[in-house]
């Protein structure tokens, strides 16, 4: 191998290692304390707080939120009035009072799968169409990959859970939690 040949193998080699990285499967220590902690968690499913939140949003989504998009959603900065409001409406302040340190971010969707509350400015507006809310809206919890999330940069595995109206499935609350936190 020439000089030349290897230093464009290396960058490859090394991008390739850190894609696989990024994602991996969980060990069965790390998954048995993610399925602790989301038998934890599964109150939120029918927190009477978190589903008249999401009802509510349901019933009646406010007008700037109708027009957003993933790209408009992009480009919006953390002082964002929309982002801050999310981050500090009541359901988000309700929530933050019952995070600990394992919780590395939380976001509640609608039906539709844009954001009703959320602690932090997640990458994207909607989740629809993507398991971690698609899995929810059947009523069924979704466990992801151990990840670096792109908006908080924390190693971690997000659970999704339903949020339920009696038994329909009215949205989905989408907790991320850091690997080198869990017990």
């Amino acid at each position: 191998m020439t000089y030349g040949v290897f230093f464009l193998a290396v960058p490859l080699i090394l991008a390739t290692a850190t894609t696989a990285a990024l994602a991996a499967t969980p060990s069965g220590d790390i998954l048995a304390k993610v399925a602790a902690k989301q038998k934890e968690l599964h109150w939120i499913s029918t927190d009477p707080t978190v589903v008249a939140a999401v009802r509510d949003y349901n019933n009646n989504p406010p007008a700037a939120y109708k027009s957003m998009t993933q790209e408009k959603w992009k480009a919006l900065q953390l002082i964002d009035p929309l982002v801050r409001g999310l981050a500090s409406n009541a359901l988000a302040t309700y929530l933050k009072t019952k995070r600990d340190p394992s919780i590395s971010e939380l976001f509640v969707s609608g039906a539709d799968g844009t954001k009703v509350a959320l602690f932090g400015k997640t990458t994207n507006w909607s989740h629809k169409g993507k398991d971690k809310h698609d899995q929810p809206m059947k009523g069924k919890t979704w466990i992801g990959p151990i990840e670096v999330d792109e908006s908080s940069g924390v190693e971690q595995i997000q659970v999704a859970l339903p949020v339920l109206d009696g038994t329909t499935p009215i949205g989905s609350v989408v907790v991320g939690l850091a690997v080198a936190k869990l017990e």
